[in-house]
């Protein structure tokens, strides 16, 4: 990980004179992703919004904590994922709202975790396909993640390990930068320098 010295300052001006529409940032649980993008948007500017994955969790029935008898995400204990045709047509949805957002000339950090790997990537790319799109990776060591998943209730115990390559797998990047040392201002210095043509 190149840890850039240019005050954040400077690339932000720079990055203002970039047409980029949207950054996607896929990661694994507890990467640091969402500190990461909230960093970005002190960075970027007041237009930029900030809409991920658990947004759409949070707006289907019972949220996380789906309570039908046939829910469309089912958290495993073991910390594996499983997703329904119905979970598959909300994303679809959810997706082509993101890009209207993204068509608006307010910019948009997607904060997504890529089951899938390369098939969940290209999903959200052809919705995307009109627009300038940044794609990052977000890299932690396994364990590091681990780690840091034993300190928040709000993880199931064994997701950060699962997803910490998973997500990763075919995902085809313009940048990665890696949390597990890096810290969040670092990795999002390299971001902005990568906008800025200067990374």
């Amino acid at each position: 990980m190149v840890v850039y010295e240019t005050p954040v300052h400077v690339l932000a001006d720079s990055v203002e004179r970039v047409s980029v529409e949207a950054i996607v940032l896929n990661g694994g649980s507890s990467s640091g992703k969402s500190s990461l993008a909230r960093c970005l948007q002190g960075i970027l500017g007041p237009s930029w919004l900030t809409l991920g994955v658990d947004d759409l969790i949070r707006a289907l029935p019972g949220g996380d904590k789906p309570s039908s008898a046939q829910p469309s995400i089912d958290f495993v204990a073991d910390g594996s994922i499983r997703v329904s045709d119905d979970f598959r047509r909300a994303e679809a949805a959810w997706y082509q709202g993101l890009a209207a957002i993204a068509r608006c000339d307010t910019g948009l950090i997607i904060d997504e975790v890529f089951l899938g790997g390369r098939a969940s990537q290209e999903r959200l790319a052809q919705v995307l396909s009109d627009l300038t799109v940044l794609w990052v990776g977000v890299r932690c060591d396994p364990e590091v993640a681990a780690g840091r998943e034993g300190k928040r209730q709000d993880r199931i115990v064994g997701m950060a390990r699962l997803q910490a390559e998973q997500v990763h797998a075919g995902v085809i990047y313009d940048l990665v930068v890696d949390t597990t040392s890096a810290s969040t201002e670092e990795c999002a210095s390299a971001v902005t320098a990568h906008l800025a043509g200067t990374g």
